[in-house]
């Protein structure tokens, strides 16, 4: 990659939504932990670098501190929150605790032009932006001027125009921030200069360059989960390699409507890609029978993954290479300032121990993808938007969306359930709006009246979000005649069901999936 920005983590929780911001501009960003950021600053030599934000205090003798070659580098530094303060410290400023802190919407004011504002900002304008700081800059470092205030920070943006380097208090990353997008923008295209090359038809053609002179002559074998990130990379490797590829799709049982189907129908039908389809839903469903705890059921789930696709592996055989459609926020490093491990909110099924146990090579072509490039990726190689366009599927699939003891009865009405519901948003033209939708069926059960007769039967549950990145999320504003009908339409049409409800809760506190 040749225009590079590097962004040094400093431990904030959207430190991943700038390098989303860098990459919009078309220009290729990596994200490093500042434990490792000298080491990737001179193998990257990158053109630009942004210092992110972070929980540790500045005026703390322990805490974080950029290389100090970031400085010495002649090239524009960005720095965020944190990354401001500790920019102003190391290069001669003073930063203070105990001052007001600001946290959530406050305005900024603007003193003075900067090219950061160029075409967004001008002079003794307030714009709205996101603050989340306990400290304080006290003192500039000699040749920087101050060209925004806030109530609570004299030093909101500050500036060193003849060594380029810029800092603000607030995070232009987030969308609370409406214009920070554009400001991070000037600072890639205008200070950087940087032209913004990198897309999707390059990055394809290197991927494939890639793959071939990992793979030479050697087989690789690739497990469909049925999703998005998966289906790319196969198509992606394919294209490259062609019947060097064989593809092992484990069918859990724990699909959607028709989606099995969907699967094998593309890759044996229009991609002519060699498939191996292992239908293990009885397996699953009686290793899942009894189980109701929502971690078990993914460890369950998991590892029977795991087992079935090792299983179908040795009938192909000779295979050198394991391919993954492992994605960049999966390889992102975790900051921890304790050494400590991080809170498990809860456990993601992927083919993690495949590698070890079958002694292969990973093919991991995505790595350096972010959810929203693998599309971008998908309709490049010309995947169905049909496909590529779909919401976010759990791997546990439908077994996180039935709280409780899963059956196959559940399951199937379940299905016909978010059938329908999908159905309606998609004739809504709600369905590219939605970050996610999905119906869960309730281990409750309420008592109805269809007819003359009473009914015991089913709670369904449906839920809608939207989101930038899946990281926060808020419930999607339904009118009540859309909910009305499909409410409607589900009790009629699905026997099991006889009372609908809406999910109002946003992310956090609650989290997109139920389990």
């Amino acid at each position: 990659m040749q225009d590079t920005v590097l962004i040094i983590d400093f431990g904030s929780q959207v430190t991943q939504l700038i390098a989303r911001r860098v990459r919009e501009e078309g220009v290729y960003s990596e994200v490093v932990p500042f434990q490792k950021s000298a080491e990737a600053f001179a193998r990257i030599k990158p053109k630009a670098v942004i210092l992110s934000g972070g929980p540790a205090s500045v005026p703390d003798g322990d805490s974080p501190r950029a290389p100090q070659a970031v400085f010495e580098a002649g090239i524009p530094v960005l720095g965020i929150c944190y990354g401001q303060m500790t920019m102003a410290e190391q290069l001669g400023g003073a930063v203070e605790s105990g001052h007001h802190r600001e946290f959530g919407r406050a305005t900024v004011t603007v003193k003075a032009p900067s090219a950061l504002f160029d075409g967004v900002w001008q002079e003794g304008e307030g714009h709205t932006v996101w603050m989340s700081h306990g400290d304080r800059i006290t003192a500039l470092p000699e040749g920087f001027t101050v060209k925004g205030t806030s109530a609570n920070a004299p030093f909101a943006v500050i500036e060193d125009e003849a060594r380029r380097f810029y800092g603000l208090m607030f995070h232009p990353e987030v969308v609370h921030t409406p214009d920070g997008a554009r400001l991070i923008s000037n600072f890639v295209r205008k200070v950087a200069r940087l032209e913004g090359s990198w897309t999707m038809g390059a990055f394809k053609d290197a991927a494939i360059a890639k793959i071939r002179a990992q793979v030479g002559t050697g087989r690789v074998i690739c497990g469909l989960s049925g999703g998005v990130d998966s289906a790319v990379a196969a198509v992606l490797i394919h294209e490259a390699i062609g019947d060097q590829l064989t593809c092992v799709f484990v069918d859990h049982g724990l699909m959607r409507l028709g989606e099995a189907e969907q699967v094998v129908s593309l890759f044996r039908n229009t991609y002519n890609i060699p498939l191996v389809h292992a239908d293990a839903s009885d397996l699953f469903l009686r290793e899942l029978a009894g189980v109701t705890d929502p971690e078990a059921k993914r460890k369950t789930i998991g590892r029977l993954f795991i087992d079935v696709f090792d299983a179908e592996a040795k009938t192909v055989g000779g295979a050198d290479f394991l391919a993954q459609g492992t994605l960049y926020p999966d390889v992102i490093e975790s900051v921890s300032f304790t050494g400590g491990p991080s809170v498990t909110i809860k456990s993601h099924h992927n083919v993690g121990g495949l590698p070890e146990r079958m002694n292969m090579t990973l093919v991991e072509p995505l790595r350096d993808l972010f959810k929203d490039e693998v599309r971008a990726l998908g309709r490049e190689l010309g995947l169905p938007e049909s496909f590529v366009g779909r919401h976010p599927f759990p791997g546990p699939g439908l077994a996180i969306r039935c709280p409780g003891e899963i059956t196959r009865e559940k399951l199937d009405i379940l299905r016909q359930a978010d059938a329908i519901y999908l159905e309606e948003i998609r004739a809504a033209g709600l369905y590219d709006i939605i970050w996610q939708a999905f119906a869960v069926l309730l281990p409750v059960r309420t008592v109805g009246v269809m007819g003359d007769g009473r009914t015991y039967d089913h709670v369904l549950a449906l839920r809608a979000v939207t989101s930038v990145d899946g990281m926060t999320a808020d419930f999607y504003p339904f009118d009540m005649t859309f909910l009305g009908r499909t409410a409607t339409r589900i009790i009629n049409e699905v026997r099991g069901i006889n009372r609908v409800v809406y999910d109002v809760t946003s992310k956090p506190p609650g989290t997109i999936e139920w389990e």
